[in-house]
């Protein structure tokens, strides 16, 4: 029998813990983020329609996409115990310099729409954590500014190949000049995804006011405030604008972009050349074997060719074809620092988040990107720690089993029998 009694006065005041009210509401809604999910759910809430989709979709069905989400989820680890790993070091050289963490900043486009602070939080943000900032072809901030905002980090360039080339020639030039270290060449974008999202929402750069935007932007003025308050959108390579993304981006790339193309700008470029947008076993051992520096196994983060292969899922098998001095990075579909552990596992020398780092900035501009940036660092060391791994050098495939979900058809089972 449990014996009953009134409850003491000083025993109750002990329960009546009470914390100071937080008066700042970012500060306040930041802190209450405790995932990428979370971020979203904020950057959701407070970006107008048309502005959030274009950042959260991708082509089409967005099979693409889901399935590279899907793919991390579908992973098993494997911890070892009794093997303390009371600390835990992430930090990793990539491509001849530092980082403190397996991850950077990924190149977006755009990134003005989202928040005003756009690339100038990003880069901050990075500056601040140690890791690379890349900005984008279609960046809304200018080399030589994000240069400035992050003068002692390592900044990265994404360059598209234009139909005027002399377009990339000289931002080629321009990133050289400011000391940007390394150089994202992109091969999987000769024309524009079908992005349907932004057509059903009526998306244009510069965003327009219509009925549906106003009315949407009603409940977020903030956003209209500063789109309008602040100064007008300029691109790092387009002179002028007008159209949908998909209309900009097709009347911007070329469609015949080659080999010879790299070799005309791995001529002009003085540091690392990474080839990003890599897809199969076969390209990734050529690319290789012509001396590259780098390649990012990625499909634009589902934005391009939808049902495009999952780069989780082909980096194990690239990794041995390649061996162990090939520089190989992954991107697309990466929410948790969870995802960047199982891809170090695996074989990837370092990873790189879009959606993850515009959630943080849509939620809460520099703030935003700094808490994106510390989530996904918890993530990480925890995630280390109940490994029983004390570095990302100690992380092995090992540690990993990619669960089954798509299991391709064999062609012997497909393809007809011939007399």
């Amino acid at each position: 029998m449990v014996t009953r009694q009134l409850p003491k006065p000083a025993e109750i005041f002990e329960l009546m813990q009470f914390k100071k009210p937080e008066l700042n509401g970012k500060k306040r809604r930041l802190d209450a983020a405790l995932t990428i999910a979370d971020l979203r759910t904020i950057a959701k809430r407070r970006t107008p329609a048309a502005a959030f989709d274009y950042t959260d979709g991708a082509a089409e069905g967005e099979l693409s996409l889901a399935r590279a989400r899907q793919a991390f989820k579908d992973v098993e680890f494997h911890p070892d115990v009794l093997r303390p790993a009371t600390s835990v070091d992430t930090s990793t050289t990539v491509l001849g310099g530092p980082s403190a963490l397996p991850f950077g900043i990924a190149p977006t486009g755009f990134t003005r729409l989202m928040q005003t602070e756009g690339e100038t939080a990003g880069a901050g943000a990075a500056a601040a954590a140690g890791i690379p900032f890349t900005l984008s072809t279609l960046g809304t901030t200018s080399i030589e500014d994000v240069k400035a905002t992050n003068p002692d980090g390592r900044n990265w360039f994404q360059l598209y190949v234009m139909r005027d080339r002399e377009v990339s020639y000289e931002l080629t030039r321009r990133a050289a000049a400011s000391g940007f270290d390394t150089l994202f060449f992109t091969v999987d974008t000769p024309v524009a995804g079908a992005r349907l999202r932004d057509k059903r929402n009526g998306f244009s750069i510069p965003p327009q006011l219509t009925p549906k935007t106003i009315l949407n932007a009603i409940p977020r003025p903030w956003w209209w405030i500063d789109f309008l308050t602040t100064p007008k959108l300029e691109f790092a390579s387009l002179s002028s604008t007008g159209g949908t993304v998909g209309e900009l981006l097709d009347a911007a790339m070329d469609p015949t972009i080659s080999y010879d193309d790299l070799e005309v700008i791995r001529g002009m470029w003085p540091g690392k050349i990474v080839i990003k947008g890599v897809q199969n076993i076969e390209d990734a051992a050529k690319l290789v074997d012509l001396g590259v520096d780098g390649i990012v196994l990625s499909n634009h983060g589902g934005r391009q060719l939808d049902r495009a292969p999952i780069p989780f899922h082909l980096l194990p098998h690239v990794r041995r074809e390649l061996g162990a001095d090939a520089t190989i990075m992954v991107d697309t579909g990466i929410m948790n620092g969870a995802d960047i552990v199982a891809s170090v596992a695996l074989g990837a020398d370092f990873t790189l988040i879009g959606r993850a780092y515009l959630y943080g900035l849509m939620a809460g501009g520099r703030e935003g990107v700094d808490r994106t940036i510390a989530i996904l660092s918890d993530e990480i060391v925890r995630t280390m720690k109940l490994l029983g791994v004390s570095s990302l050098g100690e992380l092995e495939p090992r540690h990993v089993t990619q669960l089954a979900r798509l299991t391709p058809v064999t062609r012997d089972a497909v393809e007809p029998t011939r007399a």
